[in-house]
């Protein structure tokens, strides 16, 4: 699944990014959408919000939840950014980095790959300045799709009427099928938490909420990867184009991740595992009474370090620590102890980052003793950081050294 940037400007084709979008989300992407004012004139915000089932950014909406800036949200969390219908007047914008409204403020502050397909006027469209504009993007690698010919909305006849929707969707997929650095690899992710059984009713459990987990998978499957997630109860969507294995207990994921370990080339141990468990659990539901109850627990067993022994030299194998305080310390003790190349540490005390939060903050601790820190981002970021790490690490250890470069 990708994260796709849809932007729509003001004309009579807006109302066709609602089928653009609609053949984004069928095919199981998920669309954000930044509309300019005009846009908004032909089709309404609401529109796009009921299709997208998200905000809608717009020069009214600068802020998301928890007061995030939307413009920087989106087009952080956005692996293409296709503005269909794209105006002249928009081009102009593009081409001479003017930021002055939503949409062309998000699209400065966009990395990845931009797609445009123009509508208007067949003499607009043949003019010096918009084909001189257009020639700026495309030196710049942004990517077209050319309008149509036939009968315009002015009444004219010509070049100029919106590329169909399959159409614009078909060359966006394109673009992202070749940005697909990952498609060699298989990767073993688990994510979520876990919950250890008391009795019918109760459990033994952690706050995590499997956030980082799945962006992680969503991001290593927009890049190519043979996915394959184990997941502990969790309130998101099954992400799509995965091998997903569910599981409850600290047992089940052990189980799950030892019988796949063999086959994976990298295995991301994101899941917050329960440090213990119920030494026998009741078979019926512990009933209050006026005496205290004594539950007796016993260690989990420590999945991670169990892979770390399992191990091969041509594997890449990634923990997790969520610490509360003197994060780097232990994050870098349980990266030597447990045989990892690579911890992700993050510093759960905190409100804005973590558990059950849309962003995060990590220092990314390497075996060789190298640290990064990955300033705060939506996790599908935090995730893509990740993702190049191991990238690097996995083709130093098949010797394929020309290929670190970081292609995000």
């Amino acid at each position: 699944m990708a994260s796709i940037l849809l932007g729509v400007t003001g004309g009579i084709a807006a109302y066709k990014a609602c089928e653009v979008l609609r053949l984004f989300d069928k095919a199981g992407h998920r669309v954000r959408v930044v509309m300019t004012r005009t846009a908004t004139e032909f089709v309404g915000p609401l529109t796009f919000e009921t299709l997208s089932k998200a905000p809608v950014l717009t020069d009214a909406r600068p802020l998301g939840e928890q007061g995030s800036i939307l413009h920087i949200e989106y087009a952080d969390e956005a692996d293409v950014f296709v503005i269909a219908p794209c105006t002249a007047n928009v081009i102009a914008k593009l081409a001479q980095g003017v930021a002055d409204d939503a949409l062309s403020t998000t699209a400065l502050a966009f990395t990845g790959p931009v797609l445009i397909a123009p509508a208007m006027n067949v003499n607009m469209w043949h003019s010096a300045p918009v084909q001189g504009n257009l020639e700026i993007l495309r030196k710049r690698g942004m990517h077209v799709v050319e309008p149509s010919s036939g009968d315009l909305a002015c009444g004219w006849v010509g070049e100029g009427r919106l590329a169909e929707p399959p159409e614009i969707v078909e060359a966006v997929l394109k673009v992202l099928d070749a940005r697909k650095d990952l498609a060699r690899l298989r990767i073993l992710v688990s994510a979520g938490p876990t919950q250890e059984k008391l009795d019918p009713v109760r459990f033994i459990s952690n706050r995590s909420s499997g956030k980082m987990g799945y962006a992680v998978v969503e991001a290593a499957r927009a890049r190519g990867a043979s996915v394959t997630l184990v997941s502990g109860p969790v309130a998101l969507t099954k992400p799509p184009g995965v091998t997903v294995l569910p599981v409850e207990s600290a047992m089940e994921m052990k189980s799950a991740m030892d019988s796949r370990m063999a086959e994976a080339d990298v295995v991301i141990m994101a899941a917050a595992v329960a440090d213990y468990r119920a030494a026998a659990p009741s078979d019926r539901k512990i009933k209050k009474d006026a005496f205290e109850v004594s539950i007796s627990l016993v260690r989990t067993d420590d999945i991670l370090a169990g892979l770390g022994k399992a191990k091969r030299a041509d594997q890449v194998l990634v923990g997790f620590a969520a610490e509360t305080n003197d994060v780097l310390a232990y994050a870098g003790d349980k990266l030597k102890r447990k045989n990892a190349d690579l911890f992700v540490a993050n510093d759960v005390s905190r409100t804005d980052i973590g558990f059950s939060a849309d962003e995060n903050e990590v220092h990314l601790l390497f075996a060789d003793g190298r640290a990064e820190k990955v300033e705060k981002a939506p996790k599908r970021k935090i995730a893509n950081a990740i993702l190049d790490a191991v990238k690097a690490l996995h083709a130093a250890k098949s010797g394929r050294g020309s290929d670190t470069d970081r292609s995000r």
